[in-house]
């Protein structure tokens, strides 16, 4: 009989994961709390990164290497990314295999362009819209398994807690968020692929289904996280009503230019600071350079904290090819013309590189659990190169996959016991929260807005310090009033408060322990680099009512 493996997450790691498990021989269930549609994944418009050397331009996965450990300035794990860069033409041709309609050149050959951090023409597309291609290729392939019944897919289901003894696991806990419905589910191995933690922050680029409440709920149980100072900036974001919108590295990739107004003419700053790349440089450079135009030099427009993004001088076949996407968010969300206007741009919160920490081969610190995607921290280290994110979803379905499928089997009176202990020990969660006063919703509502003003205020482009102090110290005795407030109907998202301040503090201390400036973490009080004592990832554990956290 082939394992059982649960699989936690629908996007594209996880998906991943579930197909390669599959050829493996193993019955996949798939958990989500939205269709595979809904993932964030869908929204990634730029591509995915692969030397595959069409260009003429002497490109090799030692390039690539290279220029991803360079990105992430050093503390990535190299081991990891040697498997990420030598899978990656492996993964390209997959996914041709699977159908993705990438973009093809005059020779019929995947097309490839320039991205932020690389010299070399590495990144692969399908128009503005690469995930959604990706995605839909993966969800085709995922119905015929789920058809032929070796994958089952539960939707509509939240994560709430894995089954644990003797740092091994067993599976999970898992909860219907609209009816408070439970049910345990035992496996030979977990994969979490559940996203970055945008709950943490509120307004990010990313989805609001990715909420952090499972990495939260991970640190509580003993699980290691890492690199969780590590919060990649995107440059270029609009902002809207509802949250961020991404104008995707790609606008840059094919010539779309970044100016100030200054003197009665425009500034290009990035190509007069950095002219070899202008504002093709790495994310973290990108970002702390507007902010330095805004701020220091107080040049952003209208005063605030923006630069324009023109692309008004490319060919309108380019536009329309390439930055469809970009078009319609400018339309949409900003009643302006691309074709005529420049884009007001800002810095937003696109990407965690921080997570549960994972080894080359997906595994973490508890037996039989690994994790892939955003979720995990190996790959990306202090920044993340643009193109790389896709592709470590989906290299990390990959491995964790190859992982899982490999795991002993579990003793099956055990992990039955643990599911019942589990689901008793949820039940009781739920009555408890039925306690809590109903009258604290506005409490409850008034916590949730100060944590995304905490988050913003002392993990920005830059920190220091006295704000990291100050909302450590918050953070704590937030800690404490969650728990006595509630959402006046979710019980889930009342227990995702509380897992979003402990991760939030888990954050913090990791930002005020690595007292150096690297890639996305800059401290004002520290302002240069540290190899000394931090080119090391830095790791988070929980102990006793404690995060301690570490680098090696």
């Amino acid at each position: 009989m082939g394992k059982e493996i649960l699989v936690v997450g629908a996007g594209l790691a996880g998906m991943t994961a579930a197909l390669k498990l599959v050829e493996y021989g193993a019955a996949v269930t798939l958990v989500s709390p939205a269709y595979s549609e809904r993932a964030q994944s869908v929204m990634a418009m730029g591509g995915i990164n692969a030397a595959l050397n069409t260009k003429q331009e002497d490109d090799s996965p030692e390039q690539h290497f290279e220029d991803t450990m360079r990105g992430g300035s050093f503390i990535n794990d190299p081991e990891a990314v040697e498997n990420l860069v030598r899978t990656a033409p492996e993964i390209i041709r997959w996914l041709e295999e699977l159908g993705v309609n990438f973009t093809r050149d005059e020779q019929g050959r995947v097309d490839l362009r320039n991205f932020g951090g690389q010299k070399k023409k590495r990144t692969a597309y399908a128009g503005a819209r690469t995930g959604k291609q990706i995605s839909t290729a993966l969800i085709a392939a995922c119905r015929k398994h789920e058809a032929a019944g070796a994958i089952r897919r539960l939707t509509g289901w939240r994560f709430y807690y894995l089954l644990l003894e003797d740092k091994e696991c067993a599976g999970a806990v898992i909860l219907r968020e609209d009816t408070n419905e439970w049910q345990s589910i035992t496996a030979d191995a977990v994969i979490m692929a559940v996203g970055g933690p945008n709950g943490v922050f509120g307004q990010t680029t990313g989805s609001r289904l990715n909420d952090g409440y499972a990495a939260g709920r991970l640190l509580l149980q003993g699980i290691e996280l890492a690199n969780l100072e590590m919060i990649q900036y995107h440059p270029t974001t609009v902002y809207t009503a509802s949250k961020q919108m991404l104008i995707t590295e790609a606008a840059r990739g094919v010539g779309g230019r970044l100016f100030v107004p200054k003197e009665g003419k425009p500034w290009y700053f990035m190509e007069e600071w950095y002219p070899e790349q202008g504002a093709l440089m790495p994310r973290d450079v990108v970002s702390q350079s507007i902010h330095k135009v805004c701020n220091e030099l107080g040049l952003g427009i209208d005063g605030k904290s923006y630069v324009y993004l023109d692309v008004s001088h490319l060919p309108r076949q380019v536009i329309d090819a390439q930055l469809d996407e970009v078009v319609s968010v400018c339309r949409k969300y900003l009643k302006l013309d691309p074709y005529k206007e420049p884009i007001p741009v800002a810095p937003g919160i696109h990407y965690f590189m921080g997570g549960i920490k994972t080894d080359k081969e997906h595994r973490t610190n508890i037996k039989r659990l690994f994790a892939a995607g955003e979720c995990s921290a190996q790959y990306h280290g202090a920044n993340r190169l643009g193109g790389n994110s896709l592709l470590g979803a989906l290299c990390g379905g990959f491995f964790a996959a190859k992982s899982a499928g490999s795991a002993d089997p579990i003793d099956h009176a055990v992990a039955n016991r643990l599911g019942e202990q589990g689901v008793e020990a949820a039940l009781l969660d739920l009555r408890q929260w039925d306690q809590l006063p109903r009258g604290s919703q506005g409490k409850f509502l008034e916590l949730r807005k100060e944590l995304s003003e905490i988050m913003y205020g002392s993990m920005g482009i830059y920190r220091k310090e006295r704000e990291l102090l100050k909302a450590k110290k918050r953070l704590e005795a937030m800690r404490e009033e969650a728990g006595r407030v509630r959402h006046p109907c979710r019980f889930y998202e009342t227990r995702t408060l509380d897992a979003n301040l402990l991760l939030a503090l888990a954050m913090v201390e990791s930002a005020l322990e690595r007292k150096e400036s690297r890639g996305a973490h800059q401290r004002t009080d520290f302002a240069e680099k540290n190899d000394g004592r931090f080119k090391k990832s830095s790791s988070a554990l929980y102990d006793n009512k404690t995060v301690n956290i570490a680098f090696m």
